[in-house]
């Protein structure tokens, strides 16, 4: 099938086949939908930030879990891109895909690769998810495979407990 342009990812929510949760419009893209920041925690500082905006000090590692809960189909998987207004003040991500037949809110792994702090807001767009098709469904999908986050909720660095 490819990639999903803006309409198949309308069209997919309209019908069920695929979810995304606290959907905002202005998330949506032209062949993807941005995802937005709930709560980043930061390596070393045992807080939780929910609100407000949250400064990342130099050189340092931090979390970011998804507003948006996401239900994958059997049949589609998505790429996570760190937008390029973050790239630009210095953060690095490394993502993973979406399998297939994920469901729950995403945690994201990121690190401020600058000897300058960075200011990031609650609220605000992180990366952007690129959903592909795959050219059959898959045989077990994500929840039948390992299923180690699914369901998951908020920062969660430790698989969820079966």
């Amino acid at each position: 099938m490819g990639i999903f342009s803006d309409k198949d990812i309308v069209e997919g929510m309209m019908t069920g086949y695929l979810g995304i949760s606290d959907y905002s419009e202005r998330g949506l893209t032209p062949n993807g939908y941005d995802l937005r920041i709930a709560e980043i925690s930061i390596r070393g500082d045992e807080n939780k930030y929910t609100e407000g905006t949250v400064t990342i000090p130099p050189r340092t590692m931090f979390y970011v879990s998804t507003i948006e809960r996401v239900r994958m189909p059997a049949d589609a998987c998505a790429q996570l891109w760190l937008r390029t207004t973050w790239i630009r003040k210095g953060i690095m991500g490394a993502f993973g895909k979406i399998d297939a037949g994920f469901e729950g809110t995403l945690t994201l792994g990121a690190y401020n690769a600058t000897d300058d702090p960075v200011e990031l807001p609650i609220g605000e767009r992180f990366c952007q998810m690129v959903f592909e098709g795959l050219n059959s469904c898959s045989v077990k999908d994500y929840a039948e495979r390992s299923g180690n986050y699914q369901g998951q909720t908020g920062i969660t660095l430790e698989p969820v407990k079966k």
